[in-house]
């Protein structure tokens, strides 16, 4: 027997010079390395080649005379002569043989027994080889690795190490290697370079036989490799098959060692031979060494740190694994633990001091024998670190008494101040609070409390010297807050975070370091006093990482640190968003809000002024100087948009928590100042807003949280025309237009937009370029032409103003949405002329201040439009408003209250059940006096005049809405100025193209949105009624007037008969515009009540009642025929019983009754030539001395002849 130790292996030259068949080099090699070689060259230079250039021709010839001089190519020819295909036939026969053996259950022959391809051995197995010529040494090698192939098919996995004295005796080592390659080469479909290679293992000597044979076929190297790999074992280590075959494997890859890469990949990919994977690294030496970090960290820390979570749990099983046995110096894994403690002692500074360095210390270092670490090895420390961490949390690793002191010796080393320096001692700070175990004697412990005491000193130091922001000095104040405040989990959550794996790691482990913390290095007075004298992060954003002061002060105001301790916060959060940039970042808002609560809400209810201060308004404001701009001047401000943005989401949020807090604070007689309305009114939140769309992606949940809070605040500030007409304006084509402008900044200033807008009606060309110019600016370059553009709005009332000025104007205004500027402007010339201005809180409180304008307005369709536009917001804005006073108020007049009726009982609680009812009417009052009011604009001048006799009872109703101070009388609507009289010409010219008909579809489009959004406002305005001429237009312009048939039949069962009669009116336009089956039920119960009235009507009201509601009969019998029937039973009892009043004063003037019961009943007889224009002009010559009866029978008649009429055409 002989060590495959001493066996001479194939180098890495001469693989690859097999590998490349460079013939040059192969001649370079040592006879003892030739000799491997010699099968695959002999068979090179006697088989045919299928390469017949003349290049290969001179190198076969070199061949030739390299092979020349060696004895042993003639045995190799000697094998190469047999008749292979003989040898073949018999090896398959006695593999049949062996099969039929072993089916019939009898054990497998031996190779000692009778065999086809080996007759009966005289000698042993090694004499007969030396004895025998070489057919018979084929046969009998052939014959035992046919053996040793079939035993490892059926040991199902099992390893067992096969004796064999021809594998094993030293002499005829290389005769039977030459053998084994010979009977592959030429043998390959019977004897699988794989399964061979198997076979091999099972076999003394197997991995020097394997290392030969893949030599001679060196094309198959990956191919074996493959296979090796995915037949071997999941832990490697833990058997001696497995440790055979990484051996095998190890050489393998010594012999070509450019491969070995790729074989550890292979290794990973399978999840087999860990064992292997460390071994090849060890075994790896780069042609360019790294010097920060080493393959074997490398390699090590991406299997345990990868995404892979298969590959980390297989590498972490052969960690384990390999600690439970005794430590063996041939282990692998001692090999890998070895070889890093090797790396981590020689980065270790050269000496260590025991005490904290100062100043002078820091400047004499050299000369008080303090090395720190070196520059050079701090990212080699750092990975390092972050592997041990992986080996000992991940994979389980326990650390040795020496592993755990050179540990503990470089987690308290000095690097020096450099962002990877500041990164080292926070992973080592992590490590120390992740695996506290390392710390064990008392000497240990002083050197941890020294070396955290000077991270506390040189905080400052490193985050100056080293450039960053993200220094250990926050990560050390946030350890302690998470200390004090018990919240372990969160450190232990902190502590992943940083290292970034994660780590099991006990609470209770935690104990030492917590008592340390808490005792001897940060007390929670320490703490706060030292949070507030950090420096804020200049330009913070998402791009910095890493811990900052704004995570310590986030935890130490959830904790109340700093209300317990009267610290003062507010200035530090203040000037930290002030110092914001994007992208924003993620702990900004959660900052903000618990800002917030400590300002709101006492830490203890013992002591409930212990509160934080909110920012002042002069603050805020400070914020947002320079958004007015300057003459012509882009706008300018020192704070960035990120900083207003939060600024805005801060006074948002405080207002929004102080409405939802009333409740807790009433409790505690406490009352927080809310901000001033005024304050609001100077910031421009929807140039905020519009800003913070336009970055969404670099705000994060900012935008939406502030849409959130608008919707709920300041809905009129969000509604969903202003983003679809904002869309219209900044769309594909404006931006087309916009690429045009040479220069973001406009040519024209305001001065010279002013004295266009004077000589408007003369220069009208002029005004018109310089608002298109306008156009195509930004909102936020417009904002300084605001101002002028709102002042000069009532000079486009006046006659001759450009249509297109007008529209221009209208576009501007949906960019700048200049609610309150707008309603000034546009005011009638007596408010103008006293001065008089409104503010947002006025416009809240009474929304209809926005329809006392100038009455012109009202025949302007774009400064209509507007006026719409603000009126719909300014009614949503009033909801929002009265909701939060309530709110604001209710719990401390409640409050109040119990306190004054302390003693007293029986007092019923209703108080704000009537608060809410009467917010409520107030509402419904707002909206349907608005609604009333736009009824009215649409009526004409003429039609104004004679309202009182086509409205009925609902003109009254108009009467006392319009009898508000400030509304527009009807009056006002239809004005003769000479201004109003050359419109008014110009409608009647423009027909359905006229102002008035363009303002009755703005009006009609808004009461639809308000139908809409409540039903209620419907129900309302019907019951309130309004004027009968403008039925047509509301049931045919209002898309939602379907919905009046739901309530129509609770306004038929009023008393009043107006709205009986405005109900009936109503629906005989609804049946015609909508001829639904619920149109038809409610037209049959309308004449079913008509046919009820008239039995209690006396003669006046039945007048009154009918002479309207008749001809609201034409219109259910065009829309539903099947009433005609209801409808003429009903006409004949109505002339029943007029013509009965009439016989009971005079004689009967016509046969009326007998005239109906004929048309009724033969209606197609009738003939054409008595039409009802004969009958209408008939009555209207007797109307005016005709009696009452007489002129409701004449109604009677002509409404039978409008349905037959109408029947007539319709067949």
């Amino acid at each position: 027997m002989v060590d495959s130790a001493s066996l001479q292996f194939v180098s890495p030259y001469a693989f690859e010079a097999m590998q490349k068949v460079d013939v040059a080099r192969l001649a370079a090699l040592s006879d003892p390395e030739l000799r491997l070689l010699l099968p695959c060259l002999v068979r090179m230079a006697l088989c045919a080649p299928a390469d017949q250039s003349n290049a290969w021709a001179q190198d076969k010839k070199l061949i030739l005379r390299l092979l020349s001089g060696v004895e042993a190519v003639n045995s190799i020819v000697a094998l190469l002569s047999v008749d292979f295909h003989a040898l073949e036939q018999d090896a398959r026969k006695e593999q049949q043989l062996r099969w039929i053996y072993f089916i019939g259950i009898i054990h497998m022959i031996s190779s000692n027994s009778e065999s086809i391809l080996v007759s009966q051995l005289q000698h042993g197995l090694t004499l007969e080889f030396e004895h025998s010529d070489p057919l018979r040494r084929l046969r009998l090698a052939l014959s035992e690795l046919l053996a040793i192939m079939n035993k490892v098919a059926d040991s199902n996995g099992e390893f067992f190490l096969k004796s064999s004295e021809l594998f094993e005796s030293p002499v005829y080592l290389e005769e039977v290697a030459d053998v084994l390659c010979i009977l592959q080469a030429e043998l390959p479909s019977l004897l699988p370079i794989i399964e061979m290679a198997e076979a091999l293992l099972h076999v003394r000597n197997g991995e020097w036989f394997l290392c030969l044979l893949v030599a001679n076929v060196p094309d198959s190297f990956s191919e074996v490799c493959r296979g090796l790999i995915k037949n071997g074992e999941r832990q490697d280590e833990e058997s001696v098959g497995g440790r055979r075959r990484t051996e095998a494997l190890r050489q393998l890859c010594q012999m070509n060692p450019s491969q070995a890469l790729n074989i550890r990949a292979m290794v990973v990919e399978e999840c087999h031979l860990p064992g292997l994977g460390v071994a090849l690294t060890l075994d790896y030496k780069p042609d360019m060494a790294d010097e920060a970090v080493s393959p074997l960290v490398s390699y090590v820390s991406g299997l345990l740190l990868g995404t892979n979570g298969k590959v980390r749990t297989w590498f972490s099983m052969f960690i384990r694994n390999g600690q439970q046995r005794k430590r063996e110096s041939s282990s692998v894994l001692w090999q890998m633990r070895r070889q890093l403690l090797l790396e981590l002692v020689a980065i270790l500074p050269r000496s260590r001091s025991t005490h904290v360095p100062n100043d002078t210390d820091m400047d004499s270092e050299s000369s008080s024998g303090y090395s720190g670490l070196r520059e050079e090895h701090v990212v080699k420390a750092s990975a390092l670190l972050r592997l041990y961490c992986a080996l000992m949390g991940i994979a389980g690793l326990r650390p040795t008494d020496e592993e755990a002191e050179q540990l503990l010796q470089l987690m308290t080393s000095r690097p020096p101040a450099t962002p990877a320096g500041v990164r080292f001692v926070s992973l080592s700070f992590c490590k120390l609070l992740a695996f506290p175990a390392l710390v064990s004697t008392p000497e240990q412990e002083q050197l941890m409390v020294m070396w955290l005491s000077w991270m506390i000193k040189e905080e400052e130091y490193f985050e100056s010297a080293a450039g960053v922001s993200a220094s250990f000095g926050e990560m050390l104040l946030l350890v302690a807050m998470y200390f004090h405040s018990n919240q372990l989990s969160a450190i232990i959550e902190l502590v992943c975070s940083t290292l970034g794996m994660k780590i099991a790691i006990k609470p209770s482990s935690l104990s030492k370091m917590k008592t340390i913390f808490t005792q001897e290095i940060f007390t929670e007075q320490v703490v706060t006093a030292h949070a507030v004298r950090v420096a804020v992060t200049n330009n913070l954003s998402a791009n910095i990482t890493g811990f900052l002061p704004i995570h310590c002060i986030y935890q130490l105001l959830r904790s109340r640190a700093f209300t317990k301790h009267k610290v003062s916060i507010k200035d530090w959060i203040f000037r930290q968003l002030c110092e914001t940039t994007t992208p924003l970042h993620t702990q900004l808002l959660p900052l903000i809000d618990v800002y917030i609560n400590s300002i709101l809400t006492p830490a203890s209810k013992t002591n409930p002024e212990a509160t934080n201060q909110p920012i002042t308004e002069q603050e805020i404001l400070n914020v947002f100087q320079g958004l007015a701009g300057g003459d012509g001047g882009k706008v300018r401000s020192q704070h960035t948009i990120t900083t207003q943005l939060l600024i805005l989401y801060y006074i948002l949020s405080y207002e929004e928590a102080l409405l939802a807090n009333t409740k807790t604070l009433a409790l505690m007689q406490k009352k927080p100042k809310s901000y001033s309305p005024a304050l609001m009114d100077q910031i421009p939140i929807k140039h905020l807003i519009r800003q913070a769309q336009g970055l969404q992606q670099e705000l994060g949940g900012l935008h939406s949280a502030l849409l959130r809070l608008l919707a709920t605040n300041y809905p009129h500030l969000c509604m969903v025309e202003d983003w679809i007409s904002e869309e219209e304006v900044t769309g594909t084509l404006p931006l087309l237009r916009k690429m045009l402008l040479t220069s973001s900044s406009c040519k024209y200033s305001q001065t010279q937009l002013r004295e266009a807008f004077q000589n408007v009606l003369s220069g009208g060309p002029r005004l018109l370029r310089i608002l298109e110019h306008l156009t195509l600016l930004s909102a936020g370059d417009l904002i300084p032409y605001a101002e002028a553009l709102t002042a000069s709005m009532g000079l486009l009332l006046e006659d001759g103003v450009s249509r297109r000025i007008l529209q221009t104007v209208n576009k501007l205004w949906i960019l700048l949405l200049l609610w309150v500027m707008t309603v000034n402007a546009l005011q009638p010339l007596v408010k103008l002329l006293r001065q008089q201005r409104y503010t947002q809180n006025d416009l809240m409180v009474d929304p209809l201040i926005v329809l006392r304008c100038d009455s012109r307005v009202f025949r302007c369709p774009p400064l209509m439009d507007i006026t719409l536009h603000m009126l719909n917001g300014y009614l949503l804005a009033s909801k929002a408003y009265l909701n939060a006073h309530l709110k604001e108020t209710a719990e401390f007049e409640r409050q109040a209250q119990t306190v004054s009726n302390l003693g007293l009982s029986g007092q019923p609680d209703t108080p704000e059940v009537t608060r809410e009812e009467l917010k409520n009417a107030l509402l419904a009052a707002q909206d349907s006096a608005a609604v009333q009011i736009l009824l009215e604009v649409c009526l004409p001048p003429p039609q104004e005049e004679l309202q009182l006799g086509g409205g009925g009872g609902a003109d009254s109703l108009l009467r006392s809405v319009q009898s508000a101070p400030g509304i527009p009388m009807r009056k006002q609507v239809g004005d003769t100025g000479a201004g109003q009289g050359a419109q008014g010409e110009r409608e009647a010219e423009g027909g359905l193209l006229s102002d008035l008909r363009e303002v009755q579809c703005l009006i009609c489009c808004l009461l639809h949105q308000m139908f809409i959004a409540d039903p209620n406002i419907a129900k309302l305005v019907h019951f309130q009624g309004y004027p009968q001429a403008l039925l047509p237009l509301t049931v045919a312009g209002i898309p939602s007037m379907h919905i009046c048939l739901d309530f129509i039949p609770e306004l038929l069962a009023q008393p009043q008969l107006e709205k009986q009669i405005f109900a009936i009116q109503l629906l005989s336009h609804l049946c015609t515009q909508y001829a639904l089956p619920k149109s038809l039920s409610v037209a049959r119960l309308a004449i079913s009540v008509m046919g009820t009235i008239l039995t209690v009507l006396t003669r006046a009201k039945r007048f009154a009642f009918f002479m309207p509601t008749l001809p609201c009969l034409v219109s259910f019998c065009k829309a539903f025929p099947p009433l005609f029937d209801d409808v003429m039973s009903l006409l004949v009892q109505v002339g029943q019983v007029s013509a009965a009043d009439v016989t009971t004063k005079a004689r009967d003037i016509d046969p009326l009754i007998a005239r109906l019961q004929y048309m009724r009943q033969k209606p197609q007889e009738i003939p054409l030539s008595e039409s009802k224009y004969s009958l209408r002009k008939r009555s209207a010559e007797e109307l005016g001395r005709a009696d009452p009866d007489v002129q409701l029978c004449y109604q009677i008649e002509a409404t039978f002849m409008d349905i037959i009429s109408s029947s007539t055409q319709a067949l």
